[in-house]
Order: C-alpha cells, then sequence, then structure tokens
C-alpha cells in the first residue's frame, strides 16, 4: 500500500508540474500581447542595428526557449509600418527608392516585367495597351534598369536576343505616337517572323526496275558506306590478318543483297590490283586468298562473278595499253589458278589467245603467267602445255618471216625481239622442269593452310573458258553450265550427244527401280551418283538439288544402297558420303542412323553386302568421318548377341582398320579415349579383338597394331600422332 501511495503521489506531482508550465506560458503571451498594443511606434528596417538584428547561434541538439526578450516581427506588423511611412511622409525620396529596389529584386521585376517561367499573363495584358507594366511609370522604370547589374544585363541581353525583336515591335505599335511609317514596318517585320515555316518536302524518287538498277549512277547511302567500309578493310589487307577481314566482309556481304555485293566488293578488289604502282606477288598473293576465302564462306557465285569482272577489265586495260595495270591484274588470275579458284584450263585458254596475235604487250602478259605459275600449269596438265609450245613456236616464227619481209630495223622491232627471246627460254626451261627460285613451293605456307581448312579446292571453277567470262549474254549459273558450244561443232553433233545423254537416262531410271528407288527423290539422287564423273561432280550436283528436311536424309541412305549393292567394294562411295558430312552435320548423323539400321540386319544381310558394310564403316572410321562410338549400339562382350555372321562381320572391320599406319591406328582409337560414357565400349572392343581378330592371325602384323589400339584406348590425355 505505501508503493501504490508513493506512485499515485508522484503521478499528481507530474500533473501540478504541467499545470504550472501551462500557466506560465499563457502569462508570457498575454504580456507580449500586452507590450504590442502599447509601443507607439516601430522603426524602420533600416534604423535597426546591425549588431542587434543578428542572432546567436545556438549549438546543435540544445533546444531553444523563446524568452520574453525575443520578439518576431510579423507580416501584418511590416505592412503597418509601411502604412505609417505612407503617412507620416517621414521617409525621404532615396529611402523610398531604395525600398522599391529591394522590392523589386525580390519579386525579380526586370524592366518592369515579372521574371520566371512565362505564365501568359504578359501577353493577356499586351493585347489591352499595357504590355506587362502595370503600376510602374516611366520614372520607376528608368530607375530600375539604370540600378541593375550592367554585366547581368548584358548576360541575359545575349540569351535572349531573338525575343526581344518581337517584344521591340509589339511596343512600338501600342506606343503613344505611332505613325504610319512605323506601322508599316510593324507589318513587315510582322510578316517576316509569322511566315517563316518549314514545310516538309517531298522527294519525288523515279521508281527503278531491278534490272536497271545495277546500271544507275546514284547508290544509295547503305551502298556508299560499304563500299567505304571495304575499301578500308582491302587496305590493310595483309598475309597476317586476311583470314579475320575475310570474315568481317563475308559479314557485310551477307547483310546486303549478293548481286550488290559481288558488284561492290569486286570493284573494290579490282581497283586496288589494277590501278596504282606496279603489283608485286605477294601482293596479289593476298588479294587471291582473299577471293578464294570469301568463295568458301559465300558461295561459289562470288568468285565466278569476280573472274567475270577481271576479265572485262583485262580486255579494258589491253585496249589502253596500260602494261602496268595488264600485269596487275594478270599476277591477280594466276595466284587464283594457284590457290585453285579457277583451273590450269582457264589460264591456258587465255595463252591460247595470247599466242595467236603476240603483240609486244602480249609477249610481256605470257612471260608473267609463265613465270608465276608456269610450273603449276606444267604439273596440271602436261598436254596442254606441250600443245601451247608447239602454237606459239609457230607464232613465232611467222611473226620473224613477216618483220623480215617488211625490214624492221627500228628500235622496238629489236626490244620486241628481245623479250620475245626471253619469253621462249622461258618456255623451254618449264618445257625440261627447271624450277626458278621464285616458284619455291614452300611460298605462302600459312594462307594455304588457312585455305585448306576452308577446304578451297572443293569450290574449283571447272570447264571456264575466257569468251565465257567476256559473254555479255550470259544468264543464270552460267559458271556451272559449262560451254557446250565450244566443245561440239555443229547441230548435229549436238542432237547425237543429248540423244545418248537422254539413252543413258532411261537406263539410270530402269537401274533405279530394279534397286527398288521407289520415289522420284531416291531415283534422282541415285541417276546423280551413277552417272557423275567423278565424287565432286555428284557432290554439286547433290547440292544443286537443294533438298530439305526428311529428303535430305534419303541421300546418305541411297549412297549406302549403292556401296552394299557392289559385287566389290568401291571407296568412291566412302569418299562421297566423307564430303557430305564434312559439308552438312546432318549428313553425319543421318549416316549413323543409317549404319546402326544395317547393324540390326547382319544376321539376315548376304555376305557380299555385310562385306561391303564392314569396309565402308572402317573406311568413314580412318578418314575421321565417325568414331568409335558408332559401334556403342553393339554390345561386343556378349557372347550371345555375338552371332557367328556378326563376328565375321566386325572382324573383318577391325582387320582392315588395323592394317592402317600406326599414326591412323593410334588416332582413330584415341578418339574414344578418357570418355566415361564409353568405358563399356572400350573394354568389347578390347576384347573382341582379342579373342576374335589377334587369336584368328597367324601374323605379328595385327597383334603389334593391337598393342598400340590399346594403348591408345587409355590415352585420356587425348594426344595424337
Amino acid at each position: 500500500m505505501t508503493g501504490k501511495a508513493e506512485q499515485k503521489s508522484r503521478k499528481e506531482k507530474r500533473k501540478e508540474a504541467r499545470s504550472e508550465k501551462q500557466k506560465l506560458h499563457f502569462l508570457s503571451w498575454v504580456q507580449h500581447q500586452g507590450c504590442k498594443s502599447k509601443k507607439p511606434a516601430v522603426p524602420s528596417v533600416e534604423s535597426i542595428p546591425v549588431e542587434e538584428n543578428k542572432q546567436k547561434k545556438e549549438p546543435t541538439g540544445v533546444k531553444r526557449r523563446r524568452g520574453p526578450e525575443v520578439k518576431r516581427k510579423s507580416k501584418s506588423k511590416k505592412f503597418q509600418e509601411y502604412l505609417e511611412m505612407e503617412r507620416g511622409g517621414a521617409v525621404s525620396r532615396e529611402e523610398d527608392l531604395e525600398t522599391e529596389r529591394r522590392l523589386a529584386k525580390k519579386l525579380r521585376v526586370k524592366k518592369g516585367k515579372l521574371g520566371g517561367p512565362d505564365d501568359g499573363i504578359d501577353s493577356l495584358f499586351a493585347d489591352l495597351g499595357f504590355e506587362g507594366d502595370i503600376g510602374l511609370d516611366d520614372e520607376v522604370k528608368e530607375i530600375d534598369w539604370n540600378t541593375m547589374d550592367d554585366s547581368k544585363v548584358e548576360k541575359k541581353r545575349r540569351k535572349r536576343k531573338k525575343k526581344k525583336v518581337e517584344n521591340d515591335v509589339t511596343k512600338e505599335l501600342y506606343d503613344e505616337g505611332v505613325d504610319e511609317e512605323n506601322d508599316a514596318k510593324f507589318q513587315d517585320s510582322e510578316d517576316i517572323e509569322t511566315n517563316v515555316v518549314e514545310l516538309p518536302t517531298v522527294s519525288k524518287v523515279k521508281y527503278v526496275p531491278p534490272s536497271l538498277r545495277a546500271t544507275s549512277n546514284s547508290e544509295s547511302e547503305e551502298i556508299s558506306q560499304m563500299r567505304r567500309r571495304v575499301r578500308g578493310l582491302l587496305n590493310r589487307l595483309s598475309e597476317s590478318n586476311v583470314e579475320s577481314i575475310t570474315q568481317e566482309i563475308a559479314a557485310l556481304f551477307r547483310s546486303v543483297p549478293r548481286n550488290t555485293g559481288c558488284q561492290v566488293i569486286g570493284d573494290e578488289v579490282l581497283a586496288s590490283c589494277s590501278r596504282g604502282p606496279r603489283g608485286n606477288e605477294q601482293y596479289a598473293a593476298v588479294f587471291a586468298s582473299f577471293v578464294a576465302g570469301m568463295a568458301c564462306l559465300v558461295g561459289i557465285d562470288f568468285s565466278a562473278k569476280i573472274l567475270a569482272s577481271l576479265a572485262k577489265s583485262f580486255e579494258d586495260e589491253y585496249s589502253k595499253e596500260d602494261g602496268l595495270s595488264l600485269r596487275n591484274i594478270t599476277l591477280l588470275l594466276c595466284y587464283l589458278c594457284i590457290f585453285n579458284v579457277v583451273s590450269s584450263n582457264l589460264v591456258y585458254d587465255l595463252l591460247s589467245v595470247l599466242s595467236k596475235r603476240l603483240t609486244e604487250l602480249d609477249v610481256s602478259t605470257v612471260l608473267t603467267i609463265l613465270q608465276c605459275c608456269g610450273m603449276k600449269l606444267r604439273g596440271d596438265d602436261p598436254g596442254a602445255m606441250k600443245d601451247f609450245v608447239l602454237s606459239i613456236q609457230n607464232s613465232v616464227n611467222q611473226l620473224k618471216l613477216k618483220g623480215r619481209l617488211a625490214g624492221e630495223d627500228n628500235g622496238k622491232a629489236e626490244i620486241h625481239s628481245k623479250r620475245m627471246e626471253f619469253m621462249l627460254e622461258t618456255i623451254c626451261d618449264i618445257k625440261n622442269n627447271k624450277k626458278r627460285p621464285k616458284e619455291d613451293p614452300s611460298h605462302h605456307t600459312r594462307i594455304k593452310k588457312w585455305l585448306q581448312n576452308l577446304k578451297a579446292e572443293d569450290f574449283l571453277l571447272r570447264e571456264l573458258k575466257w569468251s565465257k567470262l567476256l559473254d555479255p549474254d550470259k544468264k543464270g549459273q552460267w559458271w556451272l553450265s559449262g560451254d557446250l558450244s565450244s566443245t561440239v561443232g555443229n547441230i548435229e553433233d549436238v542432237v547425237a550427244v543429248i540423244s545418248k545423254e537422254v539413252v543413258e537416262a532411261q537406263k539410270l531410271v530402269q537401274l533405279a527401280a530394279a534397286q527398288r528407288m521407289n520415289t522420284d527423290i531416291r531415283r534422282a539422287i541415285f541417276c546423280i551418283i551413277m552417272s557423275a564423273e567423278d565424287y565432286v561432280d555428284a557432290f554439286e550436283k547433290i547440292l544443286r538439288l537443294d533438298l530439305s528436311g526428311k529428303q535430305d536424309r534419303e541421300i546418305i541412305r541411297v549412297i549406302v544402297d549403292c556401296c552394299l549393292q557392289e559385287k566389290v567394294f568401291n571407296k568412291y562411295y566412302t569418299v562421297l558420303a566423307s564430303k557430305l558430312c564434312s559439308h552438312d552435320k546432318n549428313h553425319k548423323f543421318s549416316l549413323q542412323y543409317c549404319l546402326w539400321d544395317h547393324f540390326k540386319e547382319v544376321d539376315t544381310m548376304e555376305l557380299n553386302r555385310s562385306m561391303n558394310l564392314s569396309k565402308l564403316v572402317a573406311e568413314t572410321l580412318a578418314n575421321f568421318t565417325l568414331s568409335l562410338a558408332t559401334l556403342k549400339v553393339v554390345n561386343l562382350a556378349n557372347p550371345l548377341e555375338m552371332t557367328p555372321k556378326k563376328i565375321m562381320h566386325f572382324r573383318m572391320m577391325f582387320e582392315t582398320l588395323l592394317h592402317k599406319d600406326d599414326a591412323l591406328v593410334w588416332n582413330v582409337f584415341t578418339r574414344i579415349a578418357g570418355l566415361a560414357d564409353l568405358e563399356i565400349l572400350r573394354d568389347g572392343i578390347v576384347l573382341f579383338i582379342k579373342q576374335h581378330v589377334i587369336a584368328k592371325d597367324t601374323g605379328k602384323d595385327l597383334a603389334s597394331k593391337f598393342k598400340i589400339a590399346k594403348k591408345a584406348l587409355d590415352n585420356a590425355a587425348g594426344v595424337l600422332m
């Protein structure tokens, strides 16, 4: 009870303290109000000393108490002081002007106008004739202007120079005493300001058909930009950066239409090679490798159109008798032949054209060709080189005879004869297989390795003639159609050739039906495979079919079926299948699935078909088209699954594979080493070879190869030989 009493007394004490505090606050407020009512007059702000107006800074965190000596002036009190000053007249003119200046500064009044954002009030009063100068007479405006800071005025003048013209014109209109001349000026200036309206101009561009767009003089901004970009990249082209620049220009080529890209890039390539100083072989080799790389990345039509432009440029420079440009273009053509962009037949065709004329310019061009790629031409087609030597000897003899009859003894004829003698010496060196130092095959090894990785030999242009390149009426895919008119003499021969092809085609169709090619797609693929000259010809014709989806899968199935139907294994089908798989990964998957299906049929398969299938699998493994992981669907270690026919089939496959070189065996078996999911397959391969291959082998060759294969299967690091 004593605790409760003590607690109650504390509460009462707090209540009494609060009530006393409130009373004190109330008495203080009453005293303050009484002082305000009894005070007679309040001096102006200017008369108060500066020291009395200063407020003492208190430390932060301390609550400031309001004492009786601190008094705040209310807004009503300031207004009351202003009224007393107006009534008493005690304020002088200077003080009045000073007060107006301070008020104008607070209100941001300049030249009789309020500052800040424009709210439209000034324009409203301007229509009434006041122009925003309400409550200010001429004297006040003059004083306000003169008391402003000159630097600020000059700065504002520069910023609002354009608005000042319009304001001045408006003032001129509503000022007193406006005469007719000023009114006319206002009308002129108002017309100038209000009539300056820029309307969008509609450009009338004439439609140009697609067939005539190539001949139009004006290029779009996009094409001009691409041309400048290509020109800059080609200016930096060298043997060290040819790969990166080719990929970058290939990306630009894909962003525009193909014809436009071929035209722009071809023009820049020929301009870089033909114009300018005397080009060397290194310069021509880099540009030729660029053309070869572009053909691999964007298509064979690119190199064909470049060649057509090159032939036209060659004839133009020949007609101008510009030997320097002609030599540069000739070097580019020679290196296009060296890098397998064109065949040697095209260069031989050009040599035959030059040998018939054999002018001084022709002799220098023939010399350039023979010095650059003469040994390659001899190696590609020795018979054509022999024919060229005979034809040029006849032409030289005829020219000498004509020169003797004409009696030419001037200096030009002597120079021509010296060049001709040097050309004949060069031809004799090539005929006798005498290599020169500049024809060292070790040159441009980096470029050749890059083009080899791109499979540049697959994009070789065959059967092109010089006359075909210069033909202005060539249409379609002229680089693939060949030149039938150059090989056939008359119409009767053409008819005979066509009739023969028709008969052969009918036989192929009947053979396809006998081989159970029951769809049009399978028959077409079969006819291409069986009628092709070689695997490259078959590859190009299959690509021209442009099959997609399920139709594309039929290609590999037809190739495998044709291979199994042969009486003796033909490696042609393996090379063609490998070529297609390297071109498209979908063919690789199709081949793998097709072989899996045939593995299931080994027990019911004929012996001849089983033998061809085993050799086909061994060859695809040897050329790295497939890996030994293809055999994971077969349990080689299971004696119940391995029937006698399957044992014979896979024994023949491993024997064919182990008869390869040691390095090849090592690399083939290393491809499945170190993979955890193929551990069962590796154990099955080792067990099968030991039981069914090595045990049946009487010699020691396969035993040594098996040791290599076993070590390769344990080669988890994947080091190749």
